[in-house]
């Protein structure tokens, strides 16, 4: 039962509707589920599903079209958006960060007791010559984080998405350009894993209220002008490999090879294992928003920057077949898959694909 009122694409200001940031949310391949009205944590269950002891994958509610354990329901559908929000125009919008590819950064600013110095920075020792006056919350950690490894803090990205919270905290939305690599979530008061004191890790297995939701403490308020997250940064990655945030078997780093310009061999069977992922991003088209898009595009820059690296094929000529392929399946987004497309490509250089035969 599509709303008339959301047909268009709305800026996510918080000036909208929660139905049109639902709608806008999903266009950006980003799953969606309701929020309790008035508040930031998951819609309630259904009575079943509140004394089943059931796991959201075995659940009947979420393949009928509800909205059962959070995050796990999450959709692209625009039919199960418009149904979702117009039953219950007053729900809040949660966005499920793992499908969506985001690694989200969410500083907060509790009034809190501030730890030994050992522990602002788990596995960083802080030498007492370091003066701390004033350290106070998430944002100060985040930026002494941020100064040890000489690159300026996250929480001033004008480049990334940021999104304001009613209690003054920060969320810096970014883009995994390494979607085979699931980050995980955590607390900045987890003593196990955590990037800082008072820093949170939203990502997979998590969800992130989205830019323009209201809540009974006020609304998450989009700052600055980017509307898009950027892709995260390399130095950022190998913080949180570091920090425990990868499972043990993965690996991130920071540190992008040059990628060759000239393809040297193979070519036809570098186009052979690149063809069918360039397909997929092309049937696209067909959907007008929704059918993980992104992670399909990311995918085949990735496998593209990889060939690249190994020489079997030709940087210029693979990024313009990319951005064509890209611009027909969503010709209105063409500034941010450029942006996918480069940070994928870029990414891709770090995992050679080599290739077991020649053409």
């Amino acid at each position: 039962m599509p709303s008339q009122s959301v047909t268009s694409s709305p800026s996510p200001t918080g000036l909208g509707t929660s139905h049109a940031v639902a709608r806008w949310c999903a266009q950006q391949d980003w799953p969606v589920h309701p929020l309790a009205p008035g508040h930031k944590t998951p819609a309630a269950n259904c009575p079943t599903c509140k004394t089943a002891r059931h796991s959201p994958s075995k659940c009947p509610c979420i393949p009928a079209g509800g909205w059962c354990h959070g995050f796990h329901a999450a959709t692209t559908l625009p039919e199960q958006v418009d149904a979702w929000w117009t039953q219950q125009p007053r729900f809040g919008v949660g966005v499920s960060c793992g499908p969506a590819n985001l690694v989200v950064i969410d500083v907060d600013a509790h009034a809190a007791e501030v730890p030994d110095r050992n522990r602002l920075l788990p596995g960083i020792p802080i030498a007492p010559s370091v003066n701390l006056d004033g350290l106070a919350t998430g944002f100060d950690t985040l930026a002494l984080l941020a100064a040890l490894r000489r690159q300026p803090s996250p929480a001033q990205d004008e480049q990334t998405l940021r999104v304001r919270t009613p209690s003054g905290g920060l969320h810096v939305w970014y883009l995994n350009p390494l979607p085979a690599s699931r980050y995980r979530s955590s607390t900045g008061s987890s003593p196990k894993t955590a990037l800082a004191w008072q820093v949170d890790v939203r990502a997979h297995g998590g969800y992130i209220v989205a830019p323009g939701t209201k809540t009974t403490a006020g609304v998450y308020t989009r700052v600055g002008q980017a509307r898009h997250p950027a892709p995260l940064p390399h130095w950022l990655a190998t913080e949180l490999d570091r920090t425990g945030h990868l499972p043990a078997q993965q690996t991130a780093t920071s540190n992008t090879p040059p990628l060759r310009t000239r393809a040297r061999r193979a070519p036809k069977a570098a186009h052979r294992v690149l063809q069918p992922l360039l397909d997929e991003v092309a049937a696209c088209a067909v959907v007008p928003c929704g059918a993980s898009f992104t992670e399909k595009l990311n995918r085949a820059a990735f496998t593209a920057g990889g060939l690249v690296q190994t020489g079997h094929l030709v940087m210029g000529e693979i990024r313009e077949l990319l951005c064509e392929t890209a611009r027909q399946a969503r010709p209105h987004q063409e500034g941010r898959n450029i942006s996918i497309i480069d940070s994928a490509l870029s990414a891709g250089g770090q995992r050679p694909f080599h290739l077991k035969g020649r053409s």
